[in-house]
């Protein structure tokens, strides 16, 4: 496909440099992660931390994820502990974020913590974004490159819709794979998840006893909010029939296909219908619908996730 929009950039040596002299800078970019697409601004700088919340129309009690090439470039930050080296070993580099207690002396910007005493660090597996790590001396504030509220972008031309020409680089890297948010766990008491990702709580047990944060726990990362990832049309969980003039969300292989449904797995695969939930959301918004009508997921596995990400669009 053409590439028609002027900020949006292929992967080379070039554009890495390119990417690498903008943070420097103080200014963000668009990054893909495996994830999703982030908005990335040096956490060391209060001038790159301010640009990202203006930039998403943040409010400033929500704090962002800092991403890192390695534990190593973390140890200034945060105060490692038994349970994170477990889950370290394990799923990273990878989609999974910790909420670890951060050092006094650490430089990372108040306003990145909302001033909390604790930090949420990722270490992400994509490899355009650990090539730029490698290139830098400090850590990543990158959250989801979307405006606040709104669906998180899959790919380099959802950012580029999202914020037109007020990000002036995004480096395309293709879809990304997973397509909805890290897992965080709070690692600060007893494990706690606080975000459901990809990597669900039946994984995790296996190495880590965790438990569910209750609803109201304290705002410790994102994705805590009870509107988030909405694509700004009425929702309407677990559904059996729908009104043919409005969209339906479907998955498996119980309900055809017609103009008006939307399949997430024609193979009842969570971890693609998960990889499909944004994207699907999209093309229901362009193509005018005005009601979003979807049906019950399982909740298991990466479904926990996707009916998590649901319940919040549609509140």
């Amino acid at each position: 496909m053409k590439n028609i929009y002027s900020n949006i950039f292929p992967f080379n040596k070039k554009t890495l440099l390119k990417s690498v002299a903008y943070l420097k800078k103080g200014n963000v970019v668009g990054l893909p992660t495996e994830t999703v697409y982030g908005l990335a601004g040096n956490a060391y700088s209060k001038k790159s931390v301010n640009k990202i919340y203006k930039l998403k129309k943040r409010p400033k009690f929500n704090p962002l994820i800092v991403h890192y090439f390695n534990h190593k470039d973390a140890k200034n930050d945060v105060i490692f502990n038994e349970n994170f080296f477990k889950l370290y070993k394990k799923f990273c580099p990878g989609p999974i974020t910790f909420v670890l207690k951060k050092k006094k002396k650490s430089k990372i910007k108040s306003s990145v913590t909302a001033n909390l005493n604790t930090l949420a660090i990722r270490f992400p597996s994509h490899r355009i974004v650990r090539s730029v790590l490698k290139k830098i001396n400090f850590p990543l504030a990158m959250p989801s490159a979307n405006l606040f509220t709104n669906i998180s972008p899959v790919n380099a031309r959802d950012v580029a819709d999202e914020f037109r020409k007020n990000i002036k680089v995004i480096i395309n890297g293709g879809d990304s794979k997973i397509g909805i948010e890290s897992t965080v766990i709070d690692l600060t008491r007893n494990p706690k998840i606080l975000r459901p990702g990809i990597i669900g709580p039946e994984i995790i047990n296996r190495f880590l006893k965790v438990s569910i944060r209750k609803k109201n726990s304290k705002l410790k990362s994102p994705g805590m909010l009870k509107k988030h990832y909405s694509p700004g049309i009425p929702i309407f969980l677990n559904q059996k029939t729908f009104i043919k003039k409005h969209a339906f969300i479907t998955f498996g292989n119980k309900y055809k296909n017609n103009k008006n449904c939307f399949n997430l797995s024609k193979k009842s695969d969570l971890k693609e219908a998960a990889s499909n939930l944004y994207k699907t959301f999209r093309k229901i918004k362009k193509q005018g619908f005005k009601k979003i009508y979807v049906m019950k997921i399982p909740n298991q596995g990466p479904g926990i996730a996707i009916n998590d990400r649901l319940k919040r669009a549609a509140n």
